[in-house]
């Protein structure tokens, strides 16, 4: 084995550990969740044991990540593109624009959880727009509590206090158009005649 693919092999187990951590999952819960059993998982984190497709595959399911990520492939296509992950608040942000000032795009991706959250509101300078891509979203902006499925959309004004989150403890992919206060989405039903 070439030593490149050898140093890839030896950093898949730290970057699993981490994951699992920055997730705050124990090996009990990720052996529950994945069928795989707790000192396979153990052993794999510590690099007494290679990673395999069989072991990857449930994995990067229950992280909902890209196997690409779990072992560290290097980036492919475009080389002018890079889009690096954002993780906080216990979700990751994908920058889709680049464009300073403006509208930016994020690709959000709420991981599965386990146990129920309460919603913890927040409020900062903006308006958001968000269309739901899959799973089911549960959106708090003040008094009101929504549970939108793939394909609603919403937007609201980022300083009244908000929250976004898993509706049903499942994964959520949502789009995400941020813009400054008093930008408004402008829509049109019918074209200009």
């Amino acid at each position: 084995m070439d030593p490149g693919t050898e140093d890839v092999l030896d950093a898949v187990g730290p970057r699993l550990r981490a994951l699992r951590r920055d997730r705050g999952i124990t090996l009990a819960d990720l052996a529950a969740t994945t069928g795989v059993s707790e000192s396979t998982l153990s052993r794999l984190e510590s690099g007494q044991r290679r990673a395999t497709l069989e072991l990857l595959l449930p994995l990067a399911r229950t992280y909902d990540v890209p196997l690409d990520d779990l072992v560290g492939a290097p980036r492919t296509g475009d080389p002018r593109i890079h889009l690096k992950p954002i993780h906080r608040f216990g979700m990751t942000f994908i920058p889709l624009s680049r464009r300073p000032g403006g509208v930016q795009a994020f690709k959000m991706l709420i991981p599965a959880q386990p146990e129920p959250v309460e919603p913890a509101l927040k409020t900062h300078e903006g308006f958001e727009w968000l269309y739901v891509l899959n799973g089911h979203l549960r959106l708090v902006v003040g008094a009101r509590d929504l549970t939108l499925p793939p394909g609603e959309a919403a937007e609201f004004d980022t300083s009244l206090p908000h929250w976004l989150g898993s509706a049903d403890g499942g994964a959520v992919e949502v789009l995400i158009l941020f813009g400054t206060h008093g930008m408004r989405a402008h829509v049109r039903a019918e074209p200009n005649t």
